[in-house]
């Protein structure tokens, strides 16, 4: 089987979700839908190399292809042309590397770069077009879908496209909506199972109650809501004089002013959490009580599916599908994104209630073990591929 992804390079997502296939003997090959570096997660494929250089040192059997037709030409024009041309370069190497390469399947990991990046090309065909999978992350139709620039494109795409997948039933339904006809994939998380064997020696030993650690995330974005979080902290900080506040993810100056003025109006301290590894990531969840994740829009959130495997007690904005994991008020809390006095309830009561977060980290682990472990995951995804090869219509 040849599979080409059309994909972020940079992705923890996008490496994951590919590894499940990296030890099944099948041609994997990833174009990048993005000018990014590479992610050292990635393990036995081949990637199409543009004018950055891929450091692949700390990656597994990754080998870089350097297309000598089109790409060469954006090697030495990128500094000069402009962006629409880049584009159309881009596009067309694609579109070259598809017919060349013959393979039995397309997959685009996420729509606003990889799908409509394929939808370009393959609108450029007749017939002859490999089999194509286009798969939703996040916001892709949750939120853009609302707006006209966006909708058009993702519908063109839908249409287009013979296999959609999507990691909560709120966007296939959506996608159906849309106008999609094709066949709907299994719902999977993006990011693929968990080694359960390997994150629990992560995890801090004893109940999740003794734990004085809350993470947050630290997006303050087009849809992150960090400052909202920071607020909420602030209104039941009262009860958080034993706590020690982590933020990750955290890309804006906002965030560091807000979370500097929260620790001398509170005495609370602030811990901000550099780029680390994926473990590294993976043990401060396992030393936290409580993740704080709020976002005007999501999917599942990776984050709260790492969120509950390490034990801490969910609290997650509404606007994810979080709905379709966890028992609201009993494995964790779900709460309006933007509503800071809400939040701050939720923090307030999982941290007086002990009871709560230990039986959280109960229910939600027997929920691990039959919807996120990867030896339950893996096998069905990899079926999932054998299935659509074999698949005549």
């Amino acid at each position: 089987m040849r599979i080409l992804f059309v994909g972020m390079p940079s992705s923890i997502h996008a490496a994951r979700w590919i590894s499940q296939l990296a030890d099944q003997g099948w041609e994997i090959y990833l174009f990048p839908s993005t000018r990014d570096r590479l992610n050292p997660y990635f393990r036995n494929i081949s990637i199409f190399a543009t004018s950055i250089t891929y450091s692949v040192k700390n990656a597994s059997n990754v080998r870089c292809i350097r297309w000598t037709g089109l790409f060469s030409l954006m090697d030495k024009a990128i500094t000069v042309i402009r962006r629409r041309t880049f584009q159309i370069l881009w596009k067309a190497s694609l579109y070259l590397i598809i017919r060349v390469l013959k393979p039995d399947l397309v997959h685009s990991l996420e729509i606003q770069h990889g799908g409509y990046l394929t939808s370009s090309v393959r609108s450029r065909y007749k017939t002859g077009f490999p089999k194509w999978v286009l798969t939703n992350w996040g916001s892709d139709i949750y939120l853009f879908g609302r707006f006209p620039e966006h909708e058009d494109r993702i519908k063109v795409a839908l249409k287009q496209c013979d296999y959609y997948s999507a990691e909560c039933q709120r966007d296939v339904q959506l996608a159906l909506k849309m106008g999609f006809t094709g066949k709907v994939l299994p719902v999977f998380p993006n990011a693929g199972g968990f080694d359960l064997e390997r994150t629990k020696k992560l995890r801090t030993e004893g109940p999740v109650s003794e734990r004085r650690v809350i993470l947050l995330k630290g997006y303050q974005t087009w849809a992150g809501r960090a400052l909202v979080g920071i607020r909420a902290l602030t209104l039941c900080a009262d009860v958080l004089k034993d706590y020690h506040v982590a933020i990750y993810s955290a890309f804006s100056e906002d965030v560091a002013i807000s979370a500097h003025i929260f620790t001398q109006d509170t005495g609370v301290s602030v811990e901000f959490i550099p780029h680390c590894t994926h473990d590294e990531m993976l043990k401060w969840y396992g030393r936290a009580r409580i993740y704080i994740g709020l976002s005007i829009s999501d999917a599942i959130s990776t984050s709260m599916l790492e969120a509950i495997v390490m034990g801490a007690f969910p609290i997650q904005s509404s606007t994810s599908c979080a709905n379709e994991w966890i028992r609201p008020g009993v494995g964790g809390f779900i709460v309006p994104a933007e509503d800071p006095e809400i939040i701050a309830r939720a923090i307030r009561e999982a941290i007086l209630n002990d009871a709560l977060v230990n039986n959280a980290d109960e229910i939600n682990g027997k929920l691990v073990r039959e919807r996120l472990d990867e030896a339950v995951v893996k096998p069905q995804v990899v079926q999932m591929y054998r299935d659509i090869i074999m698949d005549k219509e």
